[in-house]
């Protein structure tokens, strides 16, 4: 994977294809490569050329004190103008905020953007969640990888795939294995980032058409918040895929790329994926 000194950091990225450009973000603590599994052999095949970045933080600890979500905007759009301009956007969870917060600041780089689990606004749980972890890094607690394997799953996948005693294991021993034994310096800088601005009202100012993605078993970011984050954006597009958690690009993957796909094929309406989805318009 090339990697490249922007805003004075190292970025690291990776391209596949050719075609219109799709930029890939992930979330938390998450590698660009998370994407190669599904979505980036889908949007290839596609017909797309697509880039995946490793977020600051992740791949080196250049830049890591006090940064920020308008951080990592930042370095989303410097590798966009890098690569010779506009691009469509993709993010999941903090990626998605990353998109978002892109969208309002950089309008000219972002032809098209996608935000999945997306959320615009701190809620209780979720801040309280995130607290706790910072306070696990501050005291040097580690859970035990079968644990925090556990965890993972019941917080990022949904109860249909968990009552699957074959299918809950295989998940059980992916968390439990992929899973690094410390969590690094740049993955705790980025759960320390300030998360506690209402920017809902700003979001009315992205011009770049845009399709919001919940998932109907989401416990990060409920599906409620994704229909209001899509509610504040003019004409955004809002769909619902039933009966996957935070996870859901994983658990249910072409239900998510054929969303994909057709949005940003410039399609004018989104495939229906099940009676539950929504569509806004």
């Amino acid at each position: 994977m090339p990697t490249v000194t922007l805003n004075n950091i190292p970025i690291t990225y990776a391209i596949s294809g050719t075609g219109p450009r799709v930029l890939l973000i992930m979330g938390t603590g998450s590698p660009g490569r998370v994407w190669n599994t599904y979505q980036v052999p889908a949007l290839v095949k596609a017909g797309f050329q697509v880039v995946t970045m490793d977020n600051r933080g992740i791949s080196h600890s250049h830049g890591i004190e006090g940064m920020s979500i308008d951080d990592l905007a930042a370095d989303a759009a410097a590798l966009i103008k890098h690569l010779g301009g506009p691009a469509h956007v993709v993010g999941t969870s903090m990626g998605a905020r990353v998109v978002q917060e892109l969208a309002v600041a950089r309008p000219e780089l972002v032809l098209r953007a996608i935000m999945i689990g997306a959320t615009g606004k701190p809620y209780p749980v979720e801040s309280a969640l995130n607290r706790g972890r910072q306070a696990l890094h501050a005291q040097g607690i580690e859970l035990p990888a079968t644990y925090a394997a556990a965890v993972t799953a019941l917080l990022n996948l949904s109860p249909r795939t968990l009552a699957d005693p074959q299918k809950a294991q295989e998940w059980l021993d992916i968390f439990e294995y992929s899973a690094p034994a410390t969590t690094s310096p740049g993955v705790r800088a980025q759960v320390a980032m300030d998360r506690s601005r209402n920017r809902l009202a700003d979001y009315a100012r992205i011009l770049a058409p845009t399709l919001v993605i919940g998932f109907g078993d989401d416990r990060m970011t409920p599906p409620e918040q994704g229909r209001e984050v899509a509610a504040a954006i003019p004409g955004a597009r809002y769909q619902e895929i039933p009966h996957c958690g935070h996870f859901g690009y994983l658990e249910q993957p072409d239900a998510v790329n054929a969303l994909l796909i057709a949005f940003l094929a410039g399609n004018s309406a989104t495939p229906e994926v099940s009676r539950r989805s929504v569509y806004r318009s």
